[in-house]
């Protein structure tokens, strides 16, 4: 292979990447928009797209010819949470929270500038407060996202240059309030988020700690304002109680085989 085509398939792959991106804000697109928002010739973006169709990462809907995410994705995206370790040692501690609160609880890490919620075990409570559930959502806005930020200064850093969008009137919109969200965040020892993300809806959290004091992930227990605010400091040392025995996990397994992606 020359050198030119070993670099032509390598932006071919990055291309394609930033195609299925598109996707996390637009459930459908047509040619002409894809080809727009990744600044290449609608015969790149058809290439691109029937690629990708062929290998079930992308479908096309029969009726209108837009195009949408496929089923594969669906199953590589299954497997990749069933392997992920930390996930797989939680699963009883999260179950043990959710019982014990009756309330949603959730696992989370950070991916760039966005909380990625890994895992949630939802009850009825939990889903009449949460109207929309998405598995990414801003750092700054959620209290996954600011438990980890307030430990880890690369997830702090990552959320500042990419900016503070507004959700609702009591989402954080400006650096000095982040800055200082996160100091108070170390002085309690867990995070809340009330009505950051949605109305109603409200949220305490606690870091999940590697040797070295970094944030590796969060759990949280959500539910509605009415539910968190009725007895915040029993949540708050809940999920503090459950964010210690989760770090000893991931302590362990670092110090035992060297620091790793959990």
């Amino acid at each position: 292979m020359h050198h030119h085509e070993h670099e032509g398939g390598l932006k071919s792959v990055a291309t394609a990447i930033e195609l299925l991106d598109c996707f996390v804000t637009e459930e459908e697109l047509g040619v002409s928009q894809v080809a727009r928002k990744l600044g290449v010739a609608k015969s790149t973006a058809h290439r691109l797209l029937t690629t990708l169709a062929a290998g079930g990462l992308i479908e096309q809907n029969a009726e209108n010819g837009k195009y949408r995410l496929g089923l594969r994705l669906f199953e590589l995206g299954h497997l990749a949470l069933s392997r992920v370790e930390l996930r797989r040692e939680s699963r009883a501690l999260l179950e043990e929270m959710r019982e014990v609160s009756g309330l949603t609880v959730h696992l989370a890490v950070a991916q760039g500038a966005d909380t990625l919620f890994l895992e949630r075990l939802a009850t009825l409570r939990g889903m009449q407060a949460m109207s929309e559930f998405k598995r990414r959502w801003p750092l700054h806005v959620t209290s996954c996202g600011k438990a980890i930020c307030a430990y880890d200064p690369v997830a702090a850093q990552a959320r500042i240059e990419a900016g503070f969008p507004v959700y609702t009137p009591q989402s954080i919109s400006s650096r000095e309030a982040f800055v200082a969200e996160l100091a108070k965040i170390r002085q309690l020892g867990y995070a809340t988020a009330n009505q950051e993300v949605m109305a109603q809806l409200a949220s305490v959290a606690a870091p999940i700690l590697d040797a070295q004091g970094i944030a590796r992930a969060a759990v949280s227990i959500t539910g509605s304002v009415h539910d968190i605010s009725s007895n915040p400091d029993r949540l708050g040392r809940l999920v503090v109680s459950a964010g210690h025995r989760l770090s000893k996990i991931v302590q362990h397994k670092t110090t035992a085989a060297g620091a790793r992606r959990i």
